[in-house]
């Protein structure tokens, strides 16, 4: 992944860095919630939740919506597919160096030198 798609994963790991918003995901894992859903299990006021929560969706990990004066945040499946293909691409280059690995050491079973 490079240039917009590399933007894109600093984002998400960037809002996943912090305990606080990483709780927020949890709570949301198990469906939607309101700020104050959000807040004060964490013990935080509105303003630091909000600021958290801008933080999520920049990221593009919740994403909210607003009935009157409530706004209601549930997580973004597509963020979790970005860090899933992410993953998948480091587990796949790891697989083939430990393969090479393997027939390495199948090659040269006593580790002799080859001189």
């Amino acid at each position: 992944m490079t240039g917009t798609g590399e933007r894109k994963l600093d984002d998400i790991f960037t809002a996943l860095a912090d305990p606080g918003r990483r709780g927020m995901v949890d709570r949301l894992s198990i469906g939607p919630a309101t700020v104050k859903e959000l807040a004060e299990p964490a013990g935080m006021g509105l303003p630091s939740a909000l600021k958290h929560l801008r933080v999520l969706e920049k990221g593009g990990i919740v994403v909210s919506t607003k009935a009157g004066r409530t706004r209601t945040y549930r997580i973004d499946p597509a963020a979790f597919g970005a860090i899933n293909a992410w993953v998948r691409q480091r587990e796949t280059a790891m697989n083939a160096a430990f393969d090479r690995l393997v027939l390495a050491i199948a090659e040269n079973p006593e580790g002799e030198d080859e001189a």
